[in-house]
């Protein structure tokens, strides 16, 4: 009896009543806003309308100020008592410009960007509808602030304001994806994720140690994927999306279809999406150095060098990819909400394009080099409480097990040996976040972490003539990887003009390496090896908005990263003639950042904002010749090489500049325009300085559009100054195989362009058809540093159904 009594007064009994429920409609048109947030500070609460614009108003009760904001309109504040005077229908304003949008990155907490101190930017879902992105790694280009490395057809790794890779951060509803094993060179993790599927980003500029621990030094990538929604009628609430779409370039043929079943206390959300991607056309008008007109095929069990009928085409980087999500979410009163999720991602196998153009005594390489399939799980499980008491106002309680699958396979042509490497991470996590309220111009975060990482990595060698398996050298040792923080943030509202916010985390990490797998291949002078330390990490920053039409951020802030398995113990070629061997010797790296931003609108037509960043980067882990048992070089996969490992050897700098301009013109003309210029340096071994390899050139995205209530329609262009041989990285410089030839036969990234229109046309309430034209001009261009060229002209069609 006591015990059925204790969960009735926990769970609120299926019987309990909801108290209002408000409708956000547009003011003009009547029709309903999905997705608008509604947040207050005391009591402190947020809620998101669901597909019929509806949100229960239950835990803003006495709620003094309410805000309610989306995106394109007018932030609308009232009260609890006088939107109940109303009936709780809130008609919402349409807005040119706006300085504020609600974000979820800085805190894990919904707050308004105007009184956080970092740069933080949003991609919304109408953005995504109208780009059109192939992936998750495309999505993120489309902000024009983030620059996108290819070094095949299946990848896509972002570089943020000089860095890359395991310096930057993802997360997935609010669940860290960086594992041991991200590594220094360039990542495709992030297509993993399903761009259908993600209800919204976000990017935070700058350190994010605070709140994300190790890795969160130039920045951090957030997705929140679909939100199971509740109905708040008798009637289930059913919606969803199928999708299909075309795309010429690689002949891409693509499928969605999720579907949202909503009651008043049960809610779900099941998720589907498959791609297939044919070769990828590059375009005729560019560089010659980026034509390879040959491929190996075996034939007769004799690697045959083919001559392709079509120089243009990309041989090979043709993949596929299926993405599955289930949500559920149970919310028995206005104070408690569970969620679990399950997500799946598998890739086929597919080819790394440009180790594929590298060539040895005149001939190809490689007769194979692919990865193998690229999969990911995710189960996760998510609380959250809103109740005032004396310890805190919210909490939430995130536990997540995610499972990883990677390999690569190469050989040699015309060998007879083939090589397959297989790594598996096994990743736990448990994070506790809370809020509190203290009086009405503070506000307190604060939460704990835990985070394992179980890494297990074998080598396998086949002899293709006789199908006989035998083991290799493994990529890593056995290891496991460990972090434990607390961390704590603080909010103060000094006036309505300024705001201060501050935090402090400390991080303790672990890991333990068992090189017995590879002492049979590799002669190393140790079998284990142990890090265990420490790293304290802060942040200060303010806010100060003169009026309403100004915004002045400025914030210092420190970061780290501590060693993971990729660092200490990883054998690789990391280019022709060098081998990268384990050091067990190595610290956390710090980064020291400051950046300043602007942001001002003019007349409610123009909107400006500017950032200015400064990061220095101490014990930087980078690649440096070593010797192993005193050798600078062994021989390794048939051909002596340079010893290499990663060592804290180095000192970084980048600063840069991030400018943006927004313009609203009459009868739905706009202009967007995004600029980005960085310059990295780092230190060598001799002392001189080297271009960093991650800071990428001068780029950007601007757009003219076009926008009524059923067309919008843009015309775009996408460019990148050149990066001459003299700024390349000094590790870049010899790598032949990605880069084009300059008039002094030097390696060099040259600029480029693409001019791409695109259309969205709402046919009817539920249909919409969206495409357009991409590199109208068909130009021949690769992204810096990438190892693939980006498509040449490419039609796209989309096919959409709302229900």
């Amino acid at each position: 009896m006591r015990v059925g009594i204790a969960l009735w007064l926990l769970l609120g009994w299926a019987s309990v009543a909801y108290a209002q429920t408000a409708t956000i409609i547009d003011q003009h048109t009547g029709k309903p806003l999905e997705g608008a947030v509604l947040i207050s500070e005391s009591p402190r609460a947020s809620v998101v309308t669901n597909a019929q614009g509806q949100a229960e108003m239950a835990v803003f009760k006495g709620s003094g100020e309410i805000h309610i904001r989306y995106i394109g309109y007018k932030t609308h504040i009232q009260s609890y008592n006088e939107m109940a005077e109303s009936g709780f229908k809130i008609k919402l304003e349409l807005s040119s410009l706006s300085l504020d949008h609600v974000v979820v990155s800085a805190t894990r907490w919904r707050q308004v960007s105007g009184n956080i101190p970092s740069k933080i930017i949003s991609i919304s879902p109408e953005e995504v509808a109208i780009q059109n992105p192939q992936t998750a790694a495309d999505l993120l280009g489309v902000s024009g602030k983030v620059y996108i490395q290819k070094s095949q057809q299946g990848g896509g790794s972002p570089m943020i304001r000089g860095f890359a890779t395991n310096r930057l951060i993802y997360t997935v509803d609010g669940i860290r994806m960086n594992n041991a094993i991200f590594r220094g060179g360039n990542l495709q993790n992030v297509i993993n994720l399903d761009p259908f599927a993600v209800e919204n980003t976000e990017v935070m500029f700058g350190p994010g140690s605070v709140i994300y621990g190790s890795d969160a030094i130039g920045g951090v990538m957030s997705f929140q994927m679909l939100t199971p929604q509740m109905s708040l009628t008798d009637e289930p609430l059913v919606t969803g999306k199928a999708l299909m779409r075309y795309s010429s370039a690689n002949k891409e043929q693509t499928g969605h279809l999720d579907v949202n079943v909503g009651w008043k206390q049960w809610a779900l959300v099941t998720s589907f999406s498959s791609w297939d991607f044919d070769h990828l056309r590059q375009g005729s008008n560019g560089p010659d150095d980026y034509l390879k007109t040959i491929y190996p095929q075996r034939q007769d069990s004799v690697d045959i060098v083919i001559t392709q009928d079509d120089p243009l085409l990309q041989i090979p980087s043709a993949y596929s990819q299926i993405n599955m999500m289930q949500k559920v979410r149970f919310q028995p009163n206005e104070n408690w909400d569970f969620q679990y999720g399950f997500h799946y991602s598998s890739t086929s196998p597919y080819g790394r394009y440009d180790r594929h153009n590298r060539f040895r005594n005149g001939t190809l390489q490689y007769g194979e080099w692919s990865y193998g399939p690229q999969s990911w799980m995710m189960n996760n499980l998510s609380v959250s409480y809103q109740g005032n008491n004396t310890i805190f106002d919210q909490l939430s309680l995130r536990t997540a097990q995610q499972a990883f699958e990677e390999s690569r396979i190469d050989r040699a042509l015309n060998g007879d040996e083939r090589t397959t490497n297989t790594e598996n991470v096994d990743a736990y996590s448990i994070n506790i976040d809370l809020t509190k309220n203290i009086g009405p111009k503070h506000i307190l975060y604060y939460g704990v972490e835990y985070v394992l990482n179980d890494v297990t990595s074998e080598g396998m060698v086949t002899d293709i003539t006789t199908g006989k398996d035998h083991s290799g050298p493994s990529r890593y040792p056995e290891a496991t990887w460990t972090s434990m923080a607390a961390y704590v943030n603080s909010e103060f509202r000094v006036s309505d003009e300024l705001t201060f916010q501050g935090g402090v985390r400390y991080n303790q990490f672990k890991l333990d390496a068992d090189f017995s797998n590879n002492t049979t291949f590799f002669p190393f002078p140790f079998t284990t090896a142990q890090i265990n330390s420490g790293a304290l990490t802060g942040s200060l920053g303010g806010v100060y908005r003169p009026s309403e039409s100004w915004v002045i951020q400025a914030n210092f802030g420190t970061a780290f990263r501590s060693p993971n398995v990729d660092d200490i113990g990883k054998v690789f070629d990391s280019e022709p003639g060098t081998v990268t061997v384990p050091n067990p010797g190595l610290k956390a790296e710090y980064a020291y950042n400051m950046d300043l931003g602007i942001a001002k609108v003019f007349d409610e037509a123009v909107k400006v904002d500017i950032t200015g960043y400064y990061t220095t980067l101490q014990n930087a882990l980078v690649r440096r010749n070593f010797q192993l048992e005193g050798q600078d070089s062994i021989f390794y996969s048939g051909a002596l090489s340079q010893v290499q490992a990663i060592q804290n050897a180095a000192v970084a700098h980048v600063y840069g500049l991030q400018a943006g301009v927004e313009v609203k013109f009459p009868a739905g003309f706009s202009i967007l325009s995004d600029l980005n210029y960085q310059v990295g340096k780092e230190e060598l071994d001799d002392g001189t300085i080297s271009p960093s390899r991650h800071a990428a050139p001068l780029f950007g995205f601007s757009r003219l559009r076009y926008k009524n209530a059923n067309l919008t329609l843009e015309f775009n262009a996408m460019y990148q100054g050149e990066r001459s041989f003299a700024d390349l990285a000094v590790e870049e410089r010899g790598k032949d195989e990605i880069y084009a030839k300059d008039r002094n036969g030097n390696n060099y990234s040259p600029s480029w362009y693409t001019l791409n229109l695109k259309a969205m046309y709402k046919l009817t309430e539920s249909f919409s058809i969206s495409g357009g034209v991409e590199n109208l001009t068909d130009q021949r261009y690769r992204s810096y540093s990438s190892g693939i060229s980006g498509a040449g002209r490419n039609v796209t069609l989309s096919l959409r159904a709302d229900f």
